[in-house]
């Protein structure tokens, strides 16, 4: 597909549907995809399930998803902190099922699926709760633990800019999961800051390859700060 630019949020989102697995870039607010997830209640999906490093803050992102009662499970790493009452509100309400996983195995896990991995051995969670009833294995004398990879149906990532074949550069600390995310859904999404014309983006520095981006949607007040955007 040589243009894959679309007008709008909602144009971006509009083949999400009940039940979809959605991958959510960002780290706490940095390289959150805020507009995106708007237009995804918008919609008025449910059932989600949704992949991120924490389980919202505040208001806004993946906590109005959780608000909403769009969300039937998560899958993070950091569920609680001093602003995620809406999902603390949900989880104890019975509403909202939660899978913890170590950050680093979340990254991990991520990138497998990516790769096209079938299992990867990690040492993260050897011995703990997160341990229970998995597969594991001593390798060169390191306790290890079986993970699975974890792929999803779309990926909502934010980028800095972009050009209609996908190609994505980050801005900062708001780059985080917006990569492996993109490798590891079969469908990705991308908010960007602007879309640029064609060899403007310096391969080098080009992190995403358009190849891992289905859709690509200008927001004209997107932009990536280094610690919240």
């Amino acid at each position: 597909m040589s243009d894959k630019a679309v007008a709008s949020a909602e144009a971006a989102v509009a083949e999400i549907q009940d039940g979809a697995s959605v991958m959510i870039g960002g780290f706490g607010t940095a390289g959150m995809p805020d507009q995106l997830i708007d237009a995804l209640i918008a919609r008025g999906v449910g059932d989600l399930t949704i992949i991120n490093n924490n389980a919202g803050n505040g208001e806004a992102g993946v906590a109005a998803l959780i608000r909403e009662g769009r969300v039937k499970k998560i899958i993070c790493s950091f569920p609680r902190q001093s602003d995620s009452h809406h999902f603390d509100a949900a989880y104890r309400a019975g509403k909202i099922e939660l899978e913890l996983v170590a950050q680093g195995n979340l990254a991990a896990r991520i990138q497998a699926a990516g790769a096209g991995l079938g299992a990867i051995f990690t040492p993260t969670g050897y011995g703990t709760l997160l341990a229970e009833g998995k597969e594991t294995r001593e390798i060169n004398g390191v306790h290890h633990v079986l993970e699975y990879p974890i792929h999803a149906d779309f990926a909502l990532i934010k980028a800095h800019k972009g050009d209609r074949w996908g190609n994505l550069v980050y801005r900062k600390t708001a780059r985080n999961f917006g990569p492996i995310m993109a490798m590891a859904a079969r469908t990705t999404i991308a908010q960007v800051g602007e879309i640029v014309e064609l060899g403007a983006l310096d391969p080098e520095v080009v992190v995403t390859p358009g190849i891992f981006v289905q859709r690509v949607v200008q927001i004209a007040s997107a932009t990536n700060h280094a610690l919240a955007a």
